[in-house]
């Protein structure tokens, strides 16, 4: 078995401790009639991983591409490590890791080709992302396939790729939107570990979304749970338990009692019929 994918080492930060890595303050976003957030606020402390959660179209994407700079919002301002997002997009985009939920990439390279263009688009010296990209492609059982073109790639080739080209340059910001879709459980495995390593020991701040609420569960320190573009609840599971009235019970039952689904046996007796 190939060895697992040890964390890099990060920049040091540059800003007081108290300073959190990503704050997101009073957001908002309409696209002509329809409102895709509404006053959104919540914060990411560095080496921390918060699950940014909700039903579909509950506004998790608009929100993760206005802290990318990909959206502009109509009010509030985003601040990476205490600076505002949209006054240097450039320098935000350098500190930042992204998965979007269906990554593109550019399949007329070979996965090689494209992780070395990534690593040129950030600047990284040649000694340097040559290890880096190697150490990754073994880790994520890569290696002896990064000559092949994306294009003849699986889903689960392609999840690979554009973790590694987020993680590639160190960032001290990761925004990752349903990261492990399509990969095998041992893959999926490796990155909920990297991800706490990097977390734990590097101070990596990481935002998570996804819709397997065991996984949220599992690995972040705080969930945001997002209901028609506004923020429904924050905080530790536990205290979204205590919130919901269900001690001891699992996230997937709290999310549904927030989010006003809880009781799903008439749907599902419909639908059996």
């Amino acid at each position: 078995m190939a060895a697992p994918v040890a964390p890099l080492p990060s920049r040091a930060p540059s800003v007081p401790s108290s300073v959190p890595a990503l704050e997101v303050d009073g957001i908002s976003k309409s696209y002509a009639a329809v409102r895709a957030l509404a006053d959104v606020s919540f914060s990411v402390p560095a080496g921390t991983i918060v699950g940014l959660l909700g039903p579909n179209g509950a506004g998790k994407s608009t929100t993760m591409k206005a802290v990318l700079g990909l959206v502009r919002p109509d009010r509030g301002r985003i601040r990476l490590f205490g600076d505002d997002v949209l006054a240097d997009p450039t320098r935000a985009k350098q500190q930042i890791g992204y998965v979007p939920e269906s990554p593109a990439l550019y399949e007329f390279l070979t996965g090689a080709e494209y992780l070395d263009f990534v690593a040129d688009m950030y600047g990284l010296d040649g000694s340097a992302r040559e290890a880096r990209i190697q150490q990754f492609l073994t880790g994520f059982e890569l290696a002896g396939h990064e000559g092949s073109l994306i294009s003849g790639y699986s889903q689960g080739m392609k999840q690979k790729v554009a973790l590694i080209a987020a993680l590639v340059h160190r960032p001290r910001l990761l925004v990752l939107d349903e990261p492990l879709n399509g990969l095998d459980p041992r893959s999926a495995r490796v990155t909920k570990d990297l991800l706490r390593n990097l977390a734990t020991r590097d101070g990596v701040a990481v935002l998570f979304s996804t819709h397997v609420l065991e996984i949220a569960q599992a690995i972040c320190d705080d969930v945001v749970i997002l209901s028609h573009g506004a923020v429904l609840a924050s905080g530790t599971v536990e205290s979204l338990r205590a919130r919901a009235g269900l001690a001891g019970s699992g996230l997937e039952d709290v999310f549904l009692s927030l989010t006003g689904t809880g009781d799903l046996g008439d749907v599902v007796q419909a639908l059996a019929r």
